[in-house]
């Protein structure tokens, strides 16, 4: 299951829930619909005593999985648990030996597409609400919500999250175990996330393609063009981004990336296949980890208008459309910055060309308030007994495109952000893989705060 392949519609700004219900009734395979059964027939088989599974789903919109169990003591509150079970393209070549959809376990870690982005999550919530049960420990009323929709932006989300309002209730804490890991040992709860601003533009400076010989010095060139209009959002020689997609960093979460950062020293930069010889932009392990968690960054994701190298003829072509991903600081307001970032391509076009904004995209990052002391203190005390090492915290660098929904619609809520995506997860990329005594210990982690009750009657607004 962890590895069927789910096809992605398009993202966009304008009408993005009823574009990608449309996409959606396009372009299903049906593998969402497989994969939502799949688990609900799984969990139906783990005889969780007293919950209700489902699949909920709208016209239109891929599947959701919603289930419920009551709780031991109404004064435990509502534990509100989120996951996603749709997978990012398979991004091949892996090495030999892997395959995305053919499972393989070697060293101790599970290979395949979406093992640890995010299949795990429902087998782990599941797991840890079992263990509670045969142990006799009284439970809190649970709530678990796993959507198909993550990779594509949880443009339906928010529907079903309205639409199942009165069942999910005011949690009073919410997991998510979709986030980072920097390492395999100890507990990791993710304090902030980064938002997003995904979109491709295109210049077009002629009708049609023409002679390169005749036309060059002449016709200046789509994809000079394009290096003037990037070089407008980050400097091609440091790679920092425009002020205008800055923020100050909190004080806390500042002191909280120097400690992180000097505990990981040059791990903060290691964990990654670079080709022999290259470097990367610094060895400062602190001006890297706000680089990859409180700074904007920019990456070109892909290209459209360039034929491929065996075929490409002397041509000066007509057009060249890039693929952008602006990560954006958690606090910075992610729907002004797509409007700022499609300004800023768009205005004054060098040499009177045609450049289109298409597909724009945002998804708000993510400032976590503190956590509860209770809370903390029974999370690092698992943190102790399985991991033998204090809870750590950690900015994010990746989007949960949905957090800070949540966070605003359930403002009193404890979050508990944490997840599998370690070194060598290379969630998205080839060869992803789940290290399975980290995953095994992280569900030991969420039963011991399960089942820890004067914790969750302390944070529990209506106890």
């Amino acid at each position: 299951f962890f590895f069927l392949m789910i096809r992605r519609p398009p993202r966009s700004t304008q009408s993005r829930s009823s574009a990608a219900s449309d996409v959606y009734k396009r372009q299903t395979n049906g593998l969402l619909d497989r994969a939502a059964d799949f688990l609900i027939d799984w969990t139906k088989r783990q005889d969780i005593s007293g919950l209700k599974i489902e699949k909920v789903q709208s016209e239109g919109h891929p599947p959701l999985i919603f289930a419920e169990l009551n709780g031991s003591d109404s004064s435990l509150g509502t534990v509100f648990f989120y996951g996603h079970y749709d997978k990012q393209p398979h991004m091949l070549p892996w090495r030999e030996g892997l395959d995305p959809v053919n499972p393989v376990i070697e060293n101790g870690r599970l290979y395949g597409r979406g093992g640890a982005d995010d299949g795990y999550a429902i087998f782990a919530t599941i797991g840890a609400i079992k263990a509670c049960q045969v142990q006799g420990l009284p439970l809190p009323r649970c709530v678990i919500l796993i959507e198909g929709d993550e990779e594509s932006g949880s443009v339906s989300l928010a529907g079903y999250v309205s639409k199942l309002s009165e069942r999910i209730g005011n949690p009073s804490v919410i997991v998510c175990l979709d986030s980072n890991t920097p390492e395999y040992k100890g507990l990791w709860l993710t304090n902030s996330l980064r938002g997003s601003v995904p979109l491709k533009f295109s210049v077009e400076i002629l009708t049609e393609g023409v002679h390169s010989g005749d036309a060059s010095g002449i016709v200046p060139s789509t994809f000079r063009i394009i290096r003037s209009i990037l070089n407008r959002i980050d400097d091609p020689e440091t790679g920092v981004v425009n002020p205008i997609f800055q923020v100050n960093i909190p004080p806390d979460k500042y002191a909280a990336a120097y400690e992180t950062a000097t505990y990981l020293g040059k791990k903060v930069y290691d964990v990654f296949p670079y080709v022999e010889g290259a470097r990367p932009v610094s060895y400062d392990p602190l001006e890297l980890y706000l680089n990859k968690t409180w700074r904007p960054q920019l990456s070109v994701t892909g290209a459209d208008d360039l034929p491929a190298t065996a075929t490409a003829g002397n041509v000066l072509r007509p057009r060249t459309t890039l693929k952008l991903s602006l990560r954006l600081p958690p606090t910075l307001n992610a729907e002004k910055a797509a409007k700022d970032l499609t300004h800023l391509i768009e205005k004054d076009p060098p040499y009177g060309a045609k450049v289109t904004v298409h597909e724009a995209a945002f998804g708000d990052g993510w400032n976590a308030p503190p956590l509860h002391p209770s809370l903390e203190e029974v999370l690092n005390k698992a943190s102790e007994a399985f991991y033998g090492k204090k809870l750590g915290y950690l900015s994010s660098g990746v989007s949960i495109p949905f957090i800070n929904s949540l966070a605003a619609r359930y403002s009193k809520a404890q979050f508990i952000v944490a997840g599998v995506l370690g070194p060598g997860a290379n969630a998205h990329g080839p060869n992803e893989s789940l290290d399975l005594d980290y995953t095994r210990h992280l569900i030991c982690c969420m039963a011991q705060m399960l089942g820890s009750s004067d914790t969750l009657k302390a944070v529990n607004p209506k106890a």
